[in-house]
């Protein structure tokens, strides 16, 4: 077969399909010479043709580029690139190699030759319009893909697929998820793990997918299709029926490092294609900085590439219909090539200010494995940040602790000691659990980590949880103990649907489903994971409460504030909330105090949404014993409403609207141990 080989642009990196044929463009600034490999076949394990790029012709400043007339989607290719390999130059040419397009927007064959595909963009949309649900407005659901309908209990005729996630639609409307967060599914190497699980003699995997081989392309094996491309297909699918049913999509991306991990790692692309532009390097330039604790650190504030995560987001947002991202360890944003502190690095304004990007949501996890920590002050107000003070604080007050009931009202009113420098609670993304650590049924069934079929030795994972087991530590048939880990689920998932901010909930969550007390399952793809469905029957009051108190905060803006409370301070004639004791007195605020109510001034709420809402009284005991309340007057002279009493059993623990339970206007409340009650009047 002959080809029409012409100079081609170098205005497009990756391949693109235009004039009549295929344009392929790489940047490298250190390589000698390219050549394009063209494979015919998926596992073939050598190129049917390889082109040389004439150094004069084919190459403009930094970027490689040639066209190929004649060719089209689903053509398969690589590239072979030569250079100096000079260790001690941070130079690691390796021209044996065929190498992935670092911009390849699908891969075929990863476990034998990694080959990149060329895909058109071409897709009916059907004039579906994004969901753009507004700020306060949002409850995300952090997912992992596959994990989410890979057991048989899921039921969907294509499990672990993005065709499955459709199959659930309905229950993520009926729950009341606005936001499906999913966890990587950029492409990456699922075997790459080489180490056994020691208490069952199974491989292990990397399930998470925190290892980024190619970031423009969707993960092959979680497509239903055997079709070359077909997973690029299918993913805008999903994201179409999401749209449909006005549901977002947010991805966990992870631009801090890659699958190459350390300078014994295996390569991919990156590394042989221009190693000093796309990694931090240390001092010899032999070894990578890992400020990642992943082998390696991606150079994000090189101008190729940070060129790469613009395109790439640009890409995920104008051609595959994404929503918004979460950043994983985003602080490495703030490092500059030699992997220092850089308080004015450009990246974060970068990508807030790109106008393609100017309505997405942008979350980061604002610390990295290095000391940089920036909660509540990452980037300027475009950017989210997931609030880990939120959970341990929550947590801690549950769990019984002293000192935490002014923690506890800084949380819930949108954490201002941390969030005062963007102005706004919105920027607070709230979470008790998230996919790293325990899920909320482990937080109230064990004391310690149980990660040993990890193969670590029970080394890895956080070891403080501010996890309480209520005597035994891991499932009991004790009912007693069952039924105070249930009270506690409410109370935490209660918490969180009543503060101000932006809600996550970690898929699985509100049916209770347990890891075992693996609070690390980073590579367990297996059932420790695995959503199990049958859970939901056997939980069914537990998920009716939290669909209950999902709708809850939708009804009441006064929950879902666009400011900071003005409190106590302001200048206003009455607070918009205020803090009690259990006897009716203003709260002290004493170390040992573990009960705390709050009145929110449903009024205000006028100011930001289309009429006034209720008043909200919400009290929170965190002791062994009941306690009596004494309530403030209702206004209005109305009567308080009780709406949820998680001390009382289902059905009673909540009430729809019209059903709630009406206390008489002097009444005084006993309030059992360790729960939530959450009052309402006109």
């Amino acid at each position: 077969m002959k080809f029409k080989v012409s100079k081609g642009t170098p205005l497009f990196l990756g391949s693109l399909i235009h004039g009549g044929g295929v344009n392929f463009a790489l940047y490298s600034s250190t390589a000698e010479k390219i050549n394009l490999a063209l494979f015919a076949g998926r596992e073939d394990t050598k190129p049917s043709y390889e082109i040389e790029l004439d150094n004069a012709r084919h190459r403009t400043g930094s970027i490689w580029h040639v066209h190929i007339e004649g060719l089209n989607e689903g053509e398969l290719y690589g590239y072979r690139v030569f250079g100096k390999r000079s260790i001690k130059d941070g130079l690691r040419f390796d021209p044996r190699k065929i190498l992935l397009d670092p911009y390849a927007k699908a891969v075929v064959d990863l476990h034998g030759l990694p080959k990149s595909v060329v895909i058109s963009d071409e897709f009916d949309w059907g004039d579906v319009p994004r969901p753009e649900i507004p700020l306060n407005e949002m409850v995300i659901y952090e997912t992992h893909l596959r994990g989410l309908t890979i057991h048989p209990s899921a039921r969907v005729q294509h499990p672990g697929t993005y065709k499955g996630v459709i199959d659930k639609i309905p229950y993520f409307k009926d729950l009341g998820i606005t936001s499906l967060e999913f966890l990587p599914i950029q492409e990456f190497n699922h075997r790459e793990l080489n180490r056994i699980n020691p208490e069952t003699g199974e491989l292990l995997s990397n399930y998470w997918g925190y290892s980024t081989i190619a970031f423009f392309a969707p993960k092959d094996s979680y497509s239903s299709k055997d079709d070359t491309g077909g997973q690029v297909i299918e993913f805008k699918e999903m994201v179409r029926e999401l749209h449909r049913a006005g549901i977002e999509v947010i991805l966990d991306i992870v631009f801090n490092h890659t699958a190459e991990m350390n300078h014994r790692g295996p390569l991919y692309n990156f590394r042989g294609i221009d190693n000093p532009s796309y990694y931090i390097l240390r001092q010899n330039k032999r070894e990578y900085r890992n400020i990642t604790g992943c082998g390696n650190t991606f150079n994000c504030n090189n101008p190729a590439a940070a060129d790469l995560i613009i395109d790439c987001l640009r890409y995920w947002v104008g051609e595959m219909g994404v929503d918004g991202f979460r950043f994983d360890l985003a602080t490495v944003f703030y490092r500059d090539e030699k992997g220092e502190w850089w308080e004015n690095a450009p990246l974060t304004a970068r990508i807030a200010n790109d106008p393609l990007l100017s309505k997405i949501k942008l979350i980061s996890e604002p610390w990295d494995a290095k000391g940089g920590y920036r909660v509540g002050n990452f980037g300027g107000s475009r950017w989210y940040d997931w609030n880990d003070r939120f959970r341990d604080d929550i947590r801690r007050f549950w769990k019984g602790d002293i000192n935490t009931v002014g923690a506890l009202a800084t949380r819930l009113s949108g954490s201002s000691d941390l969030f005062w420098r963007k102005k706004n609670p919105l920027n607070s993304i709230n979470f008790i659990t998230c996919h790293d650590g325990f899920t909320l049924w482990d937080l109230n069934c064990y004391n310690e980590k149980r990660n040993l079929g990890n193969g670590h030795k029970n080394t890895d994972g956080a070891s403080l949880n501010h996890s309480y087991n209520f005597g035994i530590e891991g499932e009991t048939e004790d009912d007693d103990i069952n039924r105070l880990r249930l009270r506690q689920a409410k109370n935490m998932f209660a918490a969180l649907m009543l503060s101000q901010g932006i809600p996550m909930i970690l898929g699985g969550d509100e049916f209770l489903r347990t890891q075992k007390g693996n609070n690390n399952a980073y590579c367990q793809d297996n059932e420790i994971s695995w959503y199990e469905w049958d859970l939901l029957d056997k939980n069914r009051g537990f998920h009716r409460f939290c669909k209950e108190i999902t709708a809850f905060r939708k009804r009441h803006p006064a929950l879902r504030r666009t400011e900071f409370f003005n409190g106590a301070d302001s200048d206003k004639s009455a607070p918009d909330i205020s803090w009690f004791a259990p006897d009716g007195e203003p709260e002290d605020w004493k170390p040992e105090n573990r009960t705390l109510a709050c009145l929110i001034d449903g009024f205000e709420s006028e100011r930001w949404a289309d009429e006034p809402d209720c008043d909200i009284y919400i009290a929170f005991n965190s002791d062994i014993k009941e306690v009596e309340l004494t309530l403030p007057k209702a206004p209005n002279g109305n009567n308080w409403r009780m709406t949820v009493n998680t001390g009382a059993d289902y059905p009673d623990d909540i009430m729809p609207p019209g059903g709630e339970k009406v206390l008489d206007r002097d009444a005084k409340l006993i309030m059992p141990p360790r729960s939530l009650i959450v009052l309402i009047s006109r």
